[in-house]
């Protein structure tokens, strides 16, 4: 019930979000648009730029979500995230670095960007070893290297002050501009994760029952764990190449999944998929509607209200642990 509701609220703001902008249009000049007439000026708004950019909102917060999901399992923390524990700064760092430093090799980004979110996977891991991986350690870990990539990140910026057009579109993250060949790329690398992620379910779930409990039933738990960050790894690294940094989907969404229908993988992480794609769509039609003539980047917009957002559900879960 949970996701029917959801489908249906993600094809209303579907449909909000192809008819609202400069040029404001109907349903029926919509359908009109995206069915029969091919070569009306509303084909071209309609069906080049506005659902190119829906169809991305709609993948790359499924994306994050079900990243920021597994992460959570992996580290048995709801504070795990892959903006926070440095596996969305590992891609953008190597995608930062090919954007500044080798232009000619900006169509090879999504690869380079996953190079640089495994690394930073293992980087995180080799930290946090120590007879054994222990998932405060692996946070603690992540935290550092997030900091000092966004120290690396800033000082390459610095370096290239006069070429940082691109650089910095893609790290405020923004769907502004996507065509259908960001949708084609995003497509096959969301397709992948995802359905990676859904075999992922067990395991998942397996891993919130503790260590012990865990190798009891004969699970190898380290194996498990890498192989659940190196997937929620592809979908952040999928996510970052094609649409820049966007924060706070994967740290949200899980949550208020878990208040809709509770800690169980096999209804969270679908529920998890659906409402990240209802709220990056919202958000990134909040962005480019809410002032006129001016666009807000869709990372700002949920950097805006996530964060606050975050805020009041750990000050509620604190009341209600006090209680």
């Amino acid at each position: 019930m949970v996701c029917l509701v959801l489908v249906a609220v993600l094809l209303l703001l579907a449909v909000v979000a192809l008819g609202v902008g400069s040029a404001g249009y109907s349903l029926q000049q919509i359908i009109q648009a995206l069915f029969y007439d091919e070569r009306g000026p509303v084909r071209v708004v309609v069906y080049n730029l506005r659902l190119p950019r829906l169809i991305m909102a709609v993948e790359v917060g499924a994306c994050l979500a079900v990243a920021g999901a597994l992460l959570q399992a992996v580290m048995r923390n709801p504070l795990a995230d892959p903006g926070i524990i440095g596996v969305s700064a590992g891609a953008a760092t190597a995608a930062t670095t090919i954007l500044l430093l080798f232009p000619t090799l900006v169509s090879s980004v999504p690869l380079f960007a996953f190079g640089g979110a495994a690394l930073a996977c293992v980087l995180i891991y080799l930290l946090a070893w120590r007879d054994g991986i222990d998932t405060v350690r692996i946070i603690l870990s992540g935290v550092a290297i997030n900091t000092v990539l966004g120290a690396y990140n800033s000082f390459l910026q610095l370096l290239n002050s006069d070429n940082l057009s691109s650089v910095l579109s893609f790290m405020n993250g923004s769907l502004s501009g996507r065509s259908w060949d960001h949708v084609y790329i995003i497509t096959v690398y969301a397709f992948i994760g995802l359905v990676l992620g859904v075999c992922c379910i067990k395991n998942a779930n397996i891993l919130q029952l503790g260590d012990e409990m865990a190798q009891s039933l004969g699970v190898n738990v380290t194996f498990v764990r890498i192989f659940l960050s190196a997937v929620a790894a592809f979908l952040a690294a999928a996510t970052v190449a094609e649409a820049g940094m966007i924060g706070f989907v994967g740290l949200v969404v899980p949550h208020i999944a878990r208040m809709m229908v509770g800690s169980d993988y096999k209804a969270l992480l679908p529920v998890s998929m659906l409402l990240g794609a209802v709220i990056l769509l919202a958000a990134d039609t909040l962005g480019r509607t809410l002032i006129p003539g001016m666009e807000i980047p869709v990372g700002i917009v949920m950097a805006v209200t996530g964060g606050p957002f975050f805020l009041y559900m750990l000050r509620k879960k604190g009341k209600v642990s006090g209680s």
